[in-house]
């Protein structure tokens, strides 16, 4: 079975802290990943030439856009390609937050899914992605008993100190 791949794709290089956010989450959750810049604004060919490269490769795929402000890449990205697209814009102060408009409206037959928090965006790709590969599953759920583990130790120091 082929490994999954996550393509990251960045408007700007203003982008690329947020990646690596995206990039470490992933990782660990045993995804390959692909990060690239381009932007649907200045760049609308290059990015049509990176989405048909990452296209033509046979491998399971999701991707997973960061863009800010106008957030056109996202909702470019999703009009071409047929794998699931995850925006995952940069926290921004701009407009008083009201560029996240952006993401969360998009035209009829366009619907990349939204999520804030850039582990989060690489949480739900490999949930997508482990659909179909038990190696990915297998690792969501052993990330998903630590997240329990440490509530559950956590609730029982809370036991302790009070008794």
């Amino acid at each position: 079975m082929s490994k999954p791949l996550l393509v990251i794709l960045m408007g700007s290089s203003a982008d690329f802290a947020h990646s690596q956010k995206i990039v470490d989450a992933a990782h660990a959750l045993g995804l390959e990943t692909v990060t690239r810049i381009g932007s649907a604004h200045k760049t609308s060919a290059h990015v049509m030439r990176l989405l048909s490269h990452f296209e033509s490769d046979p491998r399971p795929k999701v991707y997973i856009t960061i863009a800010g402000r106008s957030n056109a890449l996202s909702g470019f990205t999703d009009g071409l390609v047929q794998a699931p697209v995850i925006a995952c814009p940069p926290p921004s102060e701009s407009f008083g937050g009201a560029d996240i408009y952006s993401s969360l409206r998009m035209p009829s037959g366009i619907a990349p899914a939204l999520v804030l928090d850039p582990a989060n965006a690489a949480l739900l790709a490999a949930k997508i992605l482990g659909l179909s590969q038990p190696q990915v599953q297998a690792k969501v759920a052993q990330f998903q008993q630590q997240q329990a583990a440490k509530i559950l130790s956590d609730d029982q120091s809370l036991i302790t100190d009070n008794e």
